[in-house]
């Protein structure tokens, strides 16, 4: 792709669109698809909609500083990147690709346990901060050796997701027949032409596609049993007696994903836990479940300031993330804007999405009158009742 994509990609929607050109239609479904009717999926962007903004101009803000401190590090701004699982189908090394584009831009990354590669690869990319997202297994020993591995490798953050205990119905998926590596029905080669340059740049990749933290050393398995004994290792009788052994376990700033309960996050702060992050997971798992905007003022009283409430889920523009910081998150994090910048143009295509977010949210601190995120308070935003 030549230089003429930044031009035409200038916000997320032409980003999305851009990657929907790019991929194959079933990876493209696979990054942009939800559960069952994808209800939750499309709240989450229209409840962002319903709420709207009140303007201090006259504070004169200046050039907004949009840093912010978690867990004793400064990032240079209130976006980091979230865990994405297959992020190397999108783009050769697409994990190292998407960590050093969140490093350049001074914030954080976080790995997903579905990655293509080993954790202990990531640290190769010198990309830092770096967390580790983690389940809860049937096998709980393998979640300890994560976690373990994680701190060896010198991850900064454990992130524990919590909301996947069986895996989602995602239809699209089902449609489309999607697998791993990807099979494309003869109905589908026809269109391929459109997708050479992800076939040619991937054609070297596709056949070493694998989950890679699942992967013993010197094993030798193909990549349908691997992902049969992932689904078969989520436990749904995980409880918070595993978030008291993982706290054990972790040493560092550990992190519960997917609260969107206030009991769950005042529970979460009796177990030591250092922060929440308020999702749903994107819509990929309970279709019918509250967005993270919405869920999220809630939790934020629960929590009474004593931790950090992150979150996650429908978020497309600065202006999103100036509200949910105005709601009282501590920062947001993106997912498949990243995936779709990632199958553009790689670590460019993810700079690009990240500068994109740190323009719209400095233009929209300073019609706002906002000079620091500390600025954003809960009075710059209302609900669109019509």
């Amino acid at each position: 792709m030549n230089e003429s994509w930044r031009t035409k990609c200038y916000n997320v929607a032409t980003i999305r669109q851009a990657a929907k050109r790019i991929l194959p239609k079933p990876v493209f479904d696979f990054t942009d698809g939800g559960a069952e009717d994808e209800t939750t999926l499309k709240r989450n962007e229209r409840d962002f909609e319903r709420l709207t903004l009140l303007p201090k101009p006259l504070n004169g803000p200046g050039k907004p500083d949009l840093s912010i401190e978690l867990f004793g590090r400064r990032h240079a701004l209130p976006v980091m990147v979230g865990p994405t699982g297959l992020a190397g189908l999108m783009w050769p090394q697409g994990e190292a690709a998407s960590a050093r584009a969140a490093a350049a831009a001074g914030t954080a990354y976080c790995l997903s346990h579905g990655s293509v590669c080993r954790l202990e690869d990531l640290p190769k990319s010198d990309a830092a901060p770096r967390w580790m997202q983690v389940f809860v297994y049937r096998d709980r020993g393998f979640t300890d050796e994560l976690a373990n591995r994680a701190a060896a490798a010198g991850f900064d953050a454990l992130v524990l997701t919590t909301d996947n205990q069986v895996l989602g119905n995602r239809e699209r998926d089902i449609r489309n027949g999607f697998a791993i590596p990807p099979k494309f029905p003869a109905r589908d080669l026809a269109g391929m032409a459109t997708r050479i340059n992800w076939l040619l740049r991937m054609r070297s990749e596709l056949p070493r596609i694998t989950f890679g933290n699942y992967v013993r050393d010197g094993e030798a398995i193909d990549i349908g049993s691997l992902a049969k004994r992932m689904s078969e290792l989520l436990d749904a009788g995980m409880s918070w007696q595993d978030v008291d052994r993982l706290r054990k376990v972790w040493k560092g700033p550990l992190i519960l994903k997917g609260v969107l309960h206030p009991d769950e996050a005042r529970e979460a702060v009796k177990r030591g836990v250092d922060a929440v992050i308020v999702s749903n997971h994107g819509g990929r798992q309970l279709d019918g479940a509250a967005s993270g905007i919405a869920a999220l003022p809630a939790v934020v009283e629960a929590v009474e300031g004593q931790i950090p409430v992150l979150m996650d889920g429908g978020i497309r523009r600065g202006a999103d993330v100036v509200k949910a910081i105005a709601m009282g998150a501590a920062c947001c994090l993106i997912a498949r804007p990243q995936l779709w910048g990632l199958a553009i143009a790689g670590e460019q295509g993810v700079a690009h999405v990240l500068d994109i977010f740190a323009r719209e949210i400095a233009r929209s601190m300073a019609l706002l009158g906002a000079a620091r995120v500390s600025d954003l308070t809960r009075d710059l935003v209302v609900a669109d009742t019509r």
